[in-house]
């Protein structure tokens, strides 16, 4: 969710209000409508009546609406637990932060001093039939160690993330010629990016390639993992 809209902290119950007809139709919004009604308390089986969605998805949905809730009841500081346990469902800083109310930057202070950081992973592109070799990485914090090294002297190339109505392939050509021109002068690179219709994520184009989100949060957690020399905005 947070990948399609910047501007979304993640499964938000607070976005749009609960509204019947509006759970029956299929619709871009109908996520965040799903949010408000288990907030309000409807049950999963409603839900199931009304959305047709299958009741895996739905407890899945409601896990993370039940812990959203008990963030916001916290009273005082976050505790270390609860923060990993935040971190590993999927909340972002920003949305932990909305909940207990204090700063993003605030959150990420909290992070760091109980040393709570995402791990580096390989997406297993041939269903661990044999060790995968490629460069697709992500973040996550349901690890233990990283999957590769970190050597630096790398440069780091941010994408133009999700294609919009109105924006082309031309903001993906400007990252994949940086991408190529920083190859002519032999320097290694990592490419952050997260459309996979896109020439910049092509497994050839960048030495390390994160399908991530390009958020201050994530940028920052690669660029604190991978000491690179630099890092270019496309």
């Amino acid at each position: 969710l947070r990948m399609v809209d910047e501007n979304v902290n993640g499964f938000d119950p607070y976005i749009i209000k609960v509204n019947d007809n509006d759970l029956r139709e299929p619709t871009d919004k109908r996520m965040f409508i799903l949010a408000a009604a288990l907030k309000a308390g409807y049950s999963v089986d409603k839900l199931y009546e009304l959305t047709k969605i299958d009741h895996w998805f739905l407890n899945k949905m409601k896990n993370i609406i039940d812990y959203y809730e008990n963030l916001e009841s916290i009273k005082g500081p976050i505790t270390s637990n609860s923060l990993k346990k935040a971190k590993q469902i999927g909340f972002s800083d920003k949305q932990i932060a909305a909940a207990i109310k204090i700063t993003e930057l605030a959150v990420r202070k909290l992070r760091e001093e109980y040393k709570i950081t995402p791990f580096v992973k390989k997406i297993d592109t041939v269903a661990a039939e044999w060790p995968a070799s490629t460069n697709y990485l992500y973040l996550t914090y349901n690890g233990c160690i990283h999957d590769l090294e970190f050597p630096g002297e790398f440069i780091m190339v941010l994408g133009s993330g999700v294609y919009r109505i109105g924006s082309s392939v031309e903001f993906d050509w400007c990252a994949v010629g940086c991408l190529r021109e920083l190859k002519n002068q032999n320097k290694k690179t990592i490419m952050v990016n997260y459309n996979p219709e896109t020439v910049s994520t092509d497994y050839d184009m960048s030495d390390r390639l994160y399908f991530e989100e390009i958020s201050f949060e994530v940028v920052m957690d690669i660029y604190n993992i991978e000491h690179p020399d630099g890092v270019i905005l496309c």
